[in-house]
């Protein structure tokens, strides 16, 4: 009984995402080749600008490192013994 109705949702999943697929194809306003197209100018675009900023935020970090790696101009404080 439990075997018979996994097969009877798996069935009703299936139908459903064939119908659904069917359906946006149909009222899709591009084509396939036009959607693929922009999907690539748009990924292309995402990782131009992650390229960016990571280069940004690495330079950022650069100088931030170079900044603690620098000799101290002015010794610190020194502890007096008593």
């Amino acid at each position: 009984m439990q075997v018979q109705r996994l097969i009877s949702f798996i069935a009703g999943v299936m139908t459903g995402a064939i119908v659904g697929a069917t359906i946006a194809l149909l009222i899709a306003p591009t084509s396939g080749d036009e959607l693929r197209g922009q999907i690539t100018t748009r990924a292309q675009s995402i990782r131009d600008e992650v390229t960016e900023a990571a280069a940004a935020r690495r330079a950022e970090l650069e100088q931030q490192l170079a900044a603690l790696r620098a000799p101290r101009t002015t010794a610190p404080p020194q502890e007096t013994a008593e």
